[in-house]
């Protein structure tokens, strides 16, 4: 039996919660339903690598609009095995935005690749195409052999343009969706929806399923493609690089008999996590919903304020990952959130200054636009649970602040 004083100090952490309820940048939720599909996926004759994950993968790939999906171990072994199975390897040069989490850069230095950053576009935070294009131009032909685009926040790139510009250099695209799953933006010209990660511009593109992602499994990743031949690549590389097909048997070989034939990973997804991915599935149309009734009122709420919010393109349908605001004394406005048990958040420190990349020649100064969306950026509560009273008593705190800041 649990001793008296635990049980006294749980429940004052329990009265401590719900008197002061701490509102996180982003939230995971786990239902009844998820917790169900994870005991059964317990309770089943496979724990790894089983039939829920490819079960997952279809699904994934249904609701993303691609052809072929790959679930893999978290975000990060997304990207390092699709830049793998795209051909980075050493001396690959590849360009991304400075604006992101330092994965996206990463993974081409797990494959001997080099990395160089193109400055932001200042009125969506996304990669700034025509910077793109200049550096093209700059460059010897043949200098560049892909791009990593990101849809920062939820805020889809524009892949048409960028699609348009890497065919004419013979630039790969892996775009980098792990804020975006929902997302999409509609090509003016001709009406048609392309969703984020569907593959119809990009080569390949990436996915996370950490807990404050929309769609969670404690950790998990997945590749989507239209392309069979990487997607083969990309099933080898996920375990060992090892198959085991039947065509591979003959007369001195048994049903034991498989072959490595590249130096692959053990990057597989596990049977409990595919299953709570499966679960939270059901309800990520409604998730997407939701979030943007929460950033419809804080637009509101913001406009004509000292705060600075995004302003969407019309033909853009965000999937509010996250909600940035940008106001003059971020700290300030950062701890005074903290005091308030509002827990705030900035994305990102730029990639480009972080020690490991000035090691290797990147210099603070040189992503100007970068650097200065870092000095105001702030992501505020933005997940589907978040109550209105909730958001309004974060829109209270955040514009009782700035009203003392003007």
């Amino acid at each position: 039996m649990p001793h008296s004083r635990y049980l006294n100090w749980k429940l004052f952490l329990n009265l401590k919660s719900d008197f002061m309820k701490v509102l996180n940048y982003g939230r995971h939720h786990i239902t009844e339903s998820d917790m169900k599909a994870v005991c059964d996926a317990l309770q089943s004759d496979y724990i790894t690598q089983g039939p829920r994950v490819a079960e997952f993968e279809e699904k994934f790939a249904e609701y993303i609009g691609c052809k072929y999906a790959v679930a893999v171990s978290n975000g990060t072994t997304a990207l390092h095995m699709a830049a793998l199975g795209l051909g980075v390897g050493k001396g690959t040069k590849v360009i991304t935005t400075p604006i992101t989490f330092s994965a996206s850069a990463n993974c081409i230095r797990y494959c001997e690749g080099d990395i160089t950053f193109v400055d932001i576009n200042p009125h969506n935070i996304l990669i700034d195409i025509e910077k793109v294009r200049t550096l093209l131009e700059q460059s010897p032909t043949g200098t560049y052999s892909g791009i990593i685009p990101v849809d920062f926040a939820g805020y889809p790139v524009d892949l048409k343009a960028l699609r348009e510009l890497a065919d004419e250099y013979g630039m790969w695209i892996l775009e980098d969706s792990c804020h975006a799953p929902g997302g999409y933006f509609i090509d003016e010209e001709s009406g048609r929806q392309h969703n984020c990660g569907d593959g119809s511009l990009a080569d390949a593109a990436i996915f996370s399923f950490h807990p404050v992602k929309h769609i969670a499994c404690g950790e998990g990743g997945m590749v989507t493609t239209n392309s069979k031949e990487l997607y083969e690549k990309l099933i080898l590389l996920r375990n060992h690089g090892i198959t085991k097909e039947p065509h591979l048997l003959h007369e001195n070989h048994g049903g034991w008999y498989y072959e490595m034939q590249v130096l692959g990973f053990n990057y597989r997804m596990t049977e409990m996590q595919a299953a709570l991915g499966i679960s939270q599935l059901d309800r990520a149309h409604s998730g997407i919903i939701r979030r943007r009734e929460i950033a419809a009122r804080y637009d509101a709420a913001f406009k004509d304020t000292a705060v600075e919010t995004l302003r969407l393109a019309d033909n853009i349908g965000h999937a509010y990952h996250l909600y940035i605001i940008k106001v003059e004394e971020r700290k300030e406005l950062y701890d005074s959130l903290r005091e308030k048990n509002i827990y705030a958040q900035v994305h990102y420190i730029p990639v480009h200054t972080m020690p490991y990349y000035q090691s290797l020649g990147y210099e603070k100064g040189s992503m100007p636009m970068a650097e200065a969306y870092y000095e105001k950026c702030l992501s505020i509560p933005m997940y589907p649970t978040l109550t209105n009273e909730e958001q309004d008593y974060v829109i209270k705190k955040v514009k009782e602040f700035s009203l003392c800041e003007i």
